[in-house]
């Protein structure tokens, strides 16, 4: 085959985001994308709840959403062909934590990261909580800390399908097929082979794999800690309008935010084996898991549920953050992978993030080095201590 400038194993919204920002940073640069699920029927891309939030404890997650926020505000300049206009159904109603006596001093704490950063949250009492949500139940609540701008929800799927189609119009080529192999050095990649037998030669090489990213990456004799972690999402209907309602996280470990007419919700798992089959797990939905929800919100002591589906965190065991950059001694292997769940909202600015590093040895947008692959080699966690579900 060709040889390529660059080639991105995956092209969910990881790899199509780092397509885009390559070839419109660098228009004739020769990008190909290797995608085997060219339908997304097991993409996280596809199964994600689509949120963004500002409210991390690292403020390299917050400055990587502030950027998100922003580009899907103007997702349509940036975005938009002449015959696929750019609908995204952003949603900015913020992210409310809720936190009770004993989380208190957690959820201050992360509070003034979050102001010092920049971000647009305030914290509420119960008194100041029922006045703005007076469907909510917060006699048991001694704080709760809301997003007044920046964070809400959107068309995920819309987002990537957009950075897609956008990225295959300015040249990149995309090739169904999967990766097997690698051919390198200790220093250097020279080629991926393909499970149809070819070869494909290449300048650089970008790990995108998302919940897969630890077999690629083992492909060149790296171990990546990023496991495809199984979520059931479930989806809810409520006789009674939540006017206003943000995405809501309780302190016993739900969340619940709208979605069109339902209401849809997830939880910490069950079961945690890496890899589980991509069904829901209906044993999370419990007569408890009912009583906490219609314990916080009366009104869903009449909830229906519709239905429910699963998707994969590319989850890294590490420290729940983004690996973003260069491998230090393979050096034009580069990684854009291990999110943990907070991947779509981060899409486009850890894509623009790692083409400049590409292009230019380094991110100047924005600072993402401390996400880098040596803090893994030299045990340097980076600890995210706000990770939904």
């Amino acid at each position: 085959m060709k040889r390529a400038d660059v080639v991105i194993v995956g092209s969910g919204v990881m790899g199509a985001a780092t397509a885009y920002w390559l070839t419109r940073l660098q228009p004739g640069l020769s990008v190909t994308l290797v995608e085997s699920d060219t339908r997304f029927e097991k993409a996280s891309s596809s199964l994600s709840a689509s949120s963004i939030r500002q409210q991390f404890t690292c403020p390299v997650n917050i400055r990587l959403s502030q950027y998100g926020i922003a580009f899907l505000r103007e997702a349509e300049q940036h975005l938009a062909l002449p015959d696929h206009p750019v609908a995204l159904g952003l949603q900015e109603p913020g992210y409310l934590y809720l936190a009770q006596p004993e989380q208190v001093s957690a959820l201050q704490t992360a509070y003034h990261i979050q102001k010092q950063a920049g971000a647009d949250v305030a914290l509420l009492g119960p008194e100041a909580l029922r006045q703005r949500y007076p469907w909510l139940n917060v006699d048991d609540v001694a704080l709760g800390s809301l997003g007044l701008s920046g964070e809400g929800w959107f068309d995920g799927p819309a987002l990537h399908q957009a950075f897609l189609k956008k990225a295959l119009a300015q040249g990149v080529t995309r090739v169904h097929d999967r990766v097997v192999g690698m051919d390198h050095t200790a220093q250097q990649l020279s080629a991926v082979r393909l499970a149809s037998g070819a070869n494909l030669p290449c300048g650089q090489v970008v790990n995108a794999a998302g919940p897969w990213a630890a077999e690629v990456a083992a492909m060149a004799g790296v171990a990546l800690p990023v496991e495809a972690a199984r979520r059931t999402v479930f989806v809810l209907s409520c006789p009674e309008v939540l006017a206003q309602c943000p995405l809501l996280i309780d302190p016993s470990g739900w969340w619940l935010r709208p979605e069109g007419r339902f209401l849809i919700t997830g939880a910490e798992p069950l079961h945690t084996a890496p890899g589980l089959p991509l069904e829901p797990d209906w044993n999370e939905w419990s007569d408890e898991q009912w009583a906490s929800l219609a314990h916080r919100i009366p009104a869903l002591a009449a909830l229906r549920v519709e239905r429910a589906w699963a998707g994969y965190y590319e989850m890294n065991n590490f420290d729940h953050n983004a690996v973003i950059g260069p491998h230090p001694e393979l050096s034009n292997l580069y990684f854009i992978n291990g999110f943990s769940g907070h991947g779509m909202q981060h899409a486009a600015g850890a894509g623009l993030a790692l083409a400049e590093w590409m292009l230019n040895g380094q991110s100047q947008t924005i600072a993402v080095d401390e996400l880098g692959f040596e803090r893994l080699l030299e045990n340097r966690p980076l600890r995210e201590l706000q990770v939904i579900g």
